[in-house]
């Protein structure tokens, strides 16, 4: 294998992490932020 591809094959997936992990936070901040609003508990 191409040590070029297999460079981006590995340096890709903590792309993939960092962006789904910020996906996770940012909707969890927003339902934070909606539970606080109505006076309600986020659990």
């Amino acid at each position: 294998m191409n040590p070029t591809l297999l460079t981006i094959y590995i340096l890709i997936w903590p792309v993939i992490c960092i962006g789904l992990l910020s996906v996770l936070i940012v909707s969890a901040i927003k339902d934070w932020r909606k539970a606080r609003k109505e006076g309600r508990s986020l659990v």
